[in-house]
């Protein structure tokens, strides 16, 4: 019972989401802040920045103890662009390796195996989790980026200078693109460099588009010429990369179709036959011959799964 309640009162908070009220009360707040040309109202807002910062800070101190390498995941969870601490990810984590060990050892499963496929959910979930958000806000990134550099040269033709022209981007472009430049912008005015603030977003990003930017101003500085020109043929230059991308995609679907069916088809019969007839299936776990051989099994299906994403990834 104590178990039942506890999964509804999870469930219940985890589907009704944040308090409305509390949300439009929050985005007025942001608003106010950031238009707002009062002195006290910029005062509280820094405030509330040092606050937030000095306790995520402390929390942070005490997850960096226990993470393996902080300095790589930190940089993981700000390419996401979601507010995810160091703290949230490690408590996260944490729960769900003990709610599937649990959830296991309650089924029958031996202590230790139940332990060991808890650690693999727990530590694998999340990192594949995080992947996939900072892949898909790469690619939210990526897409946009050619309009944001268009907007860019039709604002060096009109006449205002690159450093401008990066608000405006900030402000009108949506997304990924916006959060990047504005971010840009604000270490620009509090006294960064151009070239340091633009190279601090693409090592964060890791992002071929964004590298060739920051090469082309830099090599503009250095050389002269005309900016918007140059600006302009690299827009066409990543359109034309984007469209390549999806023809190449469009060409592997098939063979990356193939190798997910391949792939997963054991485990799947293997599934469908635990759900069928349990206690044969746990002797892959008690009998030492099967565990060899299902060791070995799935060795090799990792090499010819390996093989197979070789053969259809395709850099460009």
């Amino acid at each position: 019972m104590a178990g039942l309640f506890g999964t509804l009162a999870l469930l219940y908070f985890g589907l009704s989401g944040p308090s409305v009220s509390k949300a439009q009360v929050r985005r007025l707040d942001d608003v106010r802040e950031r238009h707002s040309k009062s002195s006290e109202v910029a005062a509280q807002a820094q405030l509330k920045r040092i606050l937030a910062t000095r306790q995520a800070t402390r929390m942070d101190g005490w997850a960096q103890s226990l993470i393996p390498n902080p300095a790589l995941l930190t940089k993981r969870l700000h390419q996401t662009g979601k507010p995810i601490t160091l703290t949230q990810y490690a408590l996260g984590s944490a729960g769900l390796g003990l709610l599937v060990a649990g959830g296991l050892s309650f089924q029958g499963l031996p202590v230790f195996l139940a332990v060991l496929l808890g650690m693999f959910v727990g530590i694998g979930l999340p990192h594949f989790v995080i992947g996939k958000l900072i892949k898909l806000r790469i690619a939210r990134f990526t897409s946009k980026f050619p309009d944001a550099i268009e907007l860019m040269v039709r604002g060096l033709r009109s006449g205002l200078p690159i450093s401008e022209t990066m608000g405006i981007v900030a402000d009108e472009v949506p997304g990924a693109v916006s959060e990047e430049f504005r971010s840009v912008s604000d270490k620009m005015k509090i006294g960064r460099t151009m070239e340091s603030a633009l190279q601090d977003t693409a090592d964060r990003l890791g992002t071929p588009e964004m590298q060739f930017f920051v090469i082309t101003l830099a090599i503009q500085r250095e050389t002269g010429g005309n900016l918007a020109e140059t600006l302009s043929n690299l827009a066409d230059v990543l359109r034309k990369r984007a469209a390549m991308k999806l023809k190449i995609k469009a060409m592997s679907s098939e063979s990356k179709a193939s190798a997910w069916i391949v792939g997963s088809l054991p485990f799947i019969v293997f599934i469908l036959i635990w759900f069928i007839n349990g206690k044969y299936m746990q002797d892959f776990f008690v009998d030492q011959r099967l565990m060899i051989a299902g060791g070995g099994g799935l060795v090799w299906m990792g090499i010819g799964v390996f093989i197979m994403s070789k053969m259809i990834d395709f850099e460009i």
